[in-house]
């Protein structure tokens, strides 16, 4: 069979499929259809057949224009023909071989294989239509199709007991299919974490074999627009949140999945101690890794745990914000182009902008200073910031979003630990008061014990802090240096441990490891009115009072190799007088990681950026 009859009987079927599925007063233009269809098959095959015989040039004669002085009269041929057929043929030039016989008798049998495939798929079609389910409105077309113009749709979530005996209208994704025998199926659907299981039960007018067969084959993660009869079960439901059944009278497939998925949901959301519990019982479960994960984040994103972990992240920007504005602060939307770096260090992505170097902001750091100068008294700014570091580690990103605030200082730089002492003591009693749920789903799969802090936030010295760790630990901290990971984690479980805190700050820093636009300490200049803040033994917040003296300012800018070329509009900013002042930056996704006693920061970032990852 050549490609053009392939194509042919492909078309056919194609036809038959898509008409079998027209509802029951559509038949006759779905019989027409098909008509049309076997017709142009045929048609086909004959123009096939015909091209055939032109390439092995054995077409006879009288599809050839006649040579020179041969009659062209058909009843004059037919007479000669009749007479003697042999003669004919040498007549038309046209005698066949033996080897060329047998090919066309060859040919004469694949003809009749190819019109008998022909007859039964048209049979096959008048069948398809003749069997066609009356009830296929109620389960295939276009969504609105089927919808009456009064519908209005019911989330899951609502759908209780309350509803018994109600039509309802609810739309969400396939989790589970089962199908009992041709009489009966189930469908687990889900929708914002809520589950309700579907049944699909055999009955005259109103639910076919087809309908049940139609259902049970759609595969997980499909979106489903489903209308039903909510019932009340004599036993409890286990495979779903809602404890009542909704019994399907029409569904639409609004958008189908394919049936082999690059990741299972269901291996995606199953805890570590899971596998590790049905390994020591045998079972080899999957193991997903980060990798598999992150390369098909769309469908690692719903899981249980990772719906939960952004909706904590969600929560925590809006508290953030709230509890600013009530602090009379004001947002502000900076450039995240600048023309040189805003914290010093190689540590920038360059771009060229129009013919000339550029950066991407590492902090919103200079413009929220410059507002200040603009005589905005409290700004704060959320948004990507962007780090050049090759630091594959598991806090590290290079390209989060910042929650960063700047603030009039009137007497002492502590007015700044004041407000973030105040800040996140609300943050995190918001999110345990707000997120309840989605702790309770990370939790399940990512066990963690709950934050321990205080109502009025621990203050350490640098100094207390290194004192700590020599006297406790035995480690020695150079005092002008800074701490290294393995210190700050350290200092976090003596802090824990002696204090019952796991969130706590540390001020006063050695002035060597803080940017050029840090103050120093007016009592000993070799450190700085600066200070970090720990979570979980972890740095989670860098803040400090900054320079206002332009003078000073340059100096400083200068001593640590600064082009002050690309940053003439901020030092100017304070040549036209500005207050002193002081702000903050936090990282957004490490804030929740380590909330959540999550191990890798890749895990709240939506789409991460990591030194080797720039998809999805």
């Amino acid at each position: 069979m050549n490609q053009q009859q392939e194509a042919a009987i492909a078309a056919l079927a194609a036809s038959i499929v898509a008409e079998s599925k027209r509802p029951l007063n559509q038949h006759e233009a779905a019989a027409a259809s098909l008509a049309a269809s076997i017709e142009k098959a045929v048609l086909a095959f004959e123009n096939s057949r015909v091209a055939e015989e032109e390439e092995d040039g054995t077409t006879l004669r009288k599809n050839i224009n006649p040579p020179e002085g041969a009659t062209t009269n058909v009843a004059e041929e037919e007479s000669t023909s009749s007479k003697n057929s042999n003669a004919a043929e040498v007549e038309a030039g046209t005698s066949l071989s033996k080897k060329a016989a047998k090919k066309e008798a060859l040919k004469q049998e694949k003809r009749k294989r190819q019109e008998k495939a022909a007859a039964a798929a048209a049979a096959l079609a008048a069948a398809s239509t003749e069997e066609a389910d009356p009830l296929s409105g109620n389960y295939v077309g276009n969504p609105l199709e089927y919808l009456e113009p009064e519908s209005t749709w019911t989330e899951i979530e609502a759908v209780d007991e309350t509803l018994k005996d109600q039509t309802v209208l609810i739309s969400g994704r396939i989790k589970k299919t089962c199908r009992v025998g041709k009489q009966t199926g189930f469908l687990v659907v889900e929708e914002n974490d809520f589950t309700i299981q579907c049944v699909l039960t055999v009955a005259e007018n109103q639910v076919s074999e087809q309908m049940v067969k139609f259902a049970t084959g759609l595969s997980k993660e499909s979106i489903v627009d489903i209308q039903g009869i909510v019932s009340v079960p004599g036993a409890p439901i286990r495979g779903a949140t809602q404890q009542v059944e909704l019994q399907v009278r029409k569904i639409c497939a609004v958008s189908k999945a394919v049936p082999m998925l690059p990741l299972n949901i269901e291996d995606a959301a199953r805890s570590e101690a899971d596998i590790e519990n049905a390994l020591e019982a045998g079972v080899h479960l999957p193991r997903v890794t980060q990798d598999t994960r992150l390369n098909n984040r769309v469908l690692d994103l719903r899981t249980p745990a990772n719906q939960a972990i952004f909706r904590i992240e969600s929560e925590v920007g809006k508290l953030f914000r709230q509890h600013l504005y009530s602090a009379k602060f004001i947002e502000i939307f900076p450039p995240r182009l600048l023309s040189g770096s805003s914290e010093g260090g190689a540590s920038v992505f360059t771009l060229d902008y129009n013919g000339r170097p550029a950066c991407l902001a590492q902090s919103p750091q200079l413009h929220k200073q410059m507002a200040i100068c603009a005589n905005m008294k409290r700004v704060f700014v959320t948004g990507p910031v962007y780090r050049a570091e090759k630091s594959n580690t598991h806090r590290h990103l290079c390209e989060f979003n910042g929650l960063d605030a700047e603030m009039v200082i009137k007497k002492h730089y502590s007015e700044v630990m004041d407000l973030v002492d105040a800040l996140f003591v609300a943050m995190f009693d918001g999110l345990n008061e707000n997120c309840k749920k989605e702790l309770k789903a990370v939790r399940k799969q990512y066990p963690f014990e709950p934050l321990k802090y205080l109502r009025k936030t621990l203050r350490l010295t640098f100094e207390e802090g290194i004192q700590m760790l020599k006297e406790e630990d035995g480690v020695e901290v150079d005092p002008l240096s800074d701490l290294n990971t393995e210190m700050e984690r350290k200092l976090g479980k003596l802090v824990a441990e002696k204090y019952g805190t796991d969130f706590f700050i540390l001020y006063k820093f050695p002035l060597a490891v803080r940017p050029f636009y840090t103050m120093p300490a007016y009592d000993n200049p070799e450190y700085s009115n600066s200070f970090d803040v720990f979570l979980r033994g972890e740095e989670i917040i860098s803040g400090a009072q900054r320079i206002h003296d332009p003078e000073l300012l340059t100096a400083r800018a200068q001593e640590l190799g600064i082009n002050l070329e690309t940053l003439e509009a901020y030092m100017d900013a304070f040549r036209y007088g500005t207050s002193p002042h002081g702000g903050f930056g936090v990282g957004l996704e490490r804030v929740v990681m380590l909330f959540c006693g999550l191990d890798n920061i890749r895990k709240t970032s939506l789409f991460p950026r990591d030194p080797q990852r720039l998809t999805p």
